[in-house]
């Protein structure tokens, strides 16, 4: 048994972004030809509590390099306002040998890291053939560390990327990010939009990931052709979304929870709206649709964080990062 921090984990992804990439387009091809098993993730929630959660979600990874995981994901928003972390998470890997533990594997990178790939491998196909300029701006909805690294794989993705608005309802926090990436990225230019309607006009690539649990945002001022990247999956209002071009990554997981494309079908009375799943678009291409926005909304599926952290797991192997627990079954 192998036990990896949090450093283990950066030591190996960082300055990795292609090969995260690669890593997640393998993983949605393999979900298309039916190659994996996914039940549905296992929400945690607590009587008089409905801000709080954990969730978890089992998966098996077929093909050459088959791999067992459980990520075990908490999301208490509370904590940032305390100095924390929203998202804390462990993911245990099994053998596909004989599903004895091998490894426990800090998370919470794993799942920001494979949660912003999926979104800059989306973005890339669904503004393929879009007129020039449509990959030269990003507005960030909500400035947390998810749409950081998202900021992250898009540069590695969409090369052109040089402008960057930023929303967030704390516009403190939205200063204290932009001045951040600027460090990181000072060949970007970075500006604060005032409100979500402004975020959404500046751009034609916007990703949304906050923590609201209920749906209050209109597409209605972006932009015909725009992309948007739904991460967060409860801020778009049902009749946004059944006015858009949907892709999803499983349209069984997306579609419940309460999310908005769960309250977009209960509304219509059926899944319809949904015109593809990415994996499906990762094997055959995509195309940009000048003409309607188009969403993203990925539920993350548990294949991406195994798939991710038994990739962490051979590296580290291979460079003597981490802790061995020679009798952890003894």
């Amino acid at each position: 048994m192998r036990v990896l921090r949090r450093a283990d984990v950066r030591a190996v992804l960082d300055g990795e972004e292609k090969t995260v990439l690669d890593v997640v387009a393998r993983t949605y091809a393999a979900h298309d030809r039916g190659e994996d098993a996914l039940p549905h993730s296992v929400f945690l929630r607590f009587p008089g509590n409905t801000t709080d959660r954990v969730i978890g979600l089992p998966a098996y990874v077929g093909g050459s390099e088959p791999a067992i995981g459980m990520k075990w994901i908490a999301s208490f928003p509370g904590n940032v306002a305390r100095g924390g972390e929203r998202a804390t998470a462990a993911i245990l890997l099994n053998s596909p040998l004989d599903g004895s533990p091998v490894a426990l594997v800090e998370g919470a990178v794993v799942s920001a890291r494979r949660t912003a790939a999926s979104a800059a491998l989306a973005a890339g196909l669904l503004l393929e053939g879009a007129p020039e300029g449509y990959d030269a701006g990003v507005s960030l909805v909500g400035c947390g560390v998810v749409n950081r690294e998202v900021l992250r794989f898009l540069r590695a993705r969409l090369p052109a990327l040089r402008r960057v608005t930023l929303m967030d309802h704390d516009r403190g926090r939205a200063a204290s990010f932009a001045a951040s990436c600027r460090t990181t990225w000072p060949e970007l230019e970075f500006s604060l939009a005032d409100d979500h309607e402004e975020a959404l006009r500046a751009h034609r690539l916007v990703s949304l990931a906050t923590t609201a649990g209920t749906p209050y945002l209109s597409l209605d001022a972006c932009a015909p052709g725009t992309v948007v990247l739904h991460l967060s999956l409860r801020d778009v209002l049902p009749e946004s979304i059944l006015k858009a071009r949907n892709v999803v990554d499983d349209t069984d997981h997306v579609c419940r929870a309460d999310t908005s494309l769960d309250l977009a079908a209960r509304e219509r009375g059926d899944r319809g709206f949904v015109e593809a799943e990415i994996g499906a678009l990762v094997r055959s291409g995509a195309a940009h649709d000048p003409t309607r926005t188009t969403v993203f909304s990925p539920f993350g599926l548990g294949t991406l964080d195994t798939a991710l952290a038994a990739h962490v797991l051979s590296e580290a192997r291979s460079r003597g990062l981490g802790t061995d627990i020679a009798d952890f079954l003894t």
